[in-house]
């Protein structure tokens, strides 16, 4: 079975884009941008909301400059390889290796789970709430960033109820930003 995985760079207060959007306080670096590579190896379809399409675009055609890293130019290729869900009631059409997908329909999300292939990134705020309010995230992943942001876009937005989660995994990077890990617990 297939897990899809929820993991976004967050401030220590909790944001994952400040108040005007932006995201010039993520420190990701080397070490961190190989760690995530390393976990997009094994992610084969991305689910994202229009915002976060419209930012990963960037990554269709970055490994044209040549001045990026190595590092970087894999993310590229990576992100290339995989199949994009773009889900959106405004977009009419999307790049390639991506489709379209109007609603989110639980049952169409769990055969696709149960298909052979690779894990599922969800990635945005909103499209995760969604997908976790029907209980379709196996993983959730936290880059907490040594920042304090004060305000923007909340990487929970105020779920409908509680979810127990049981910690997997921490990691400290160099660049001071911690991975915490989790999966949902099981009670009884």
């Amino acid at each position: 079975m297939r897990r899809i995985r929820y993991g976004m760079y967050v401030s220590l207060d909790g944001y994952i884009a400040g108040p005007n959007g932006e995201l010039d306080w993520h420190d990701i670096g080397e070490e961190l941008h190989q760690y995530v590579n390393a976990e997009w190896e094994t992610i084969d379809t991305h689910l994202y909301g229009r915002r976060m399409y419209e930012a990963m675009r960037y990554w269709e055609t970055a490994d044209a400059d040549p001045s990026l890293t190595a590092y970087a130019r894999r993310t590229a290729h990576l992100w290339q390889r995989a199949e994009h869900l773009v889900f959106s009631k405004t977009l009419t059409t999307v790049g390639r290796n991506a489709r379209l997908v109007r609603d989110i329909d639980h049952e169409a999300i769990a055969a696709l789970k149960a298909q052979p292939g690779g894990d599922m990134e969800v990635a945005g705020a909103e499209l995760a709430a969604a997908f976790a309010r029907l209980g379709l995230i196996d993983e959730y992943c936290a880059y907490v960033h040594p920042v304090i942001l004060g305000g923007g876009t909340p990487m929970f937005p105020a779920p409908r109820e509680r979810l127990a989660l049981e910690i997997v995994e921490t990691r400290t990077f160099s660049s001071g930003v911690v991975l915490m890990r989790y999966v949902p617990r099981n009670e009884p």
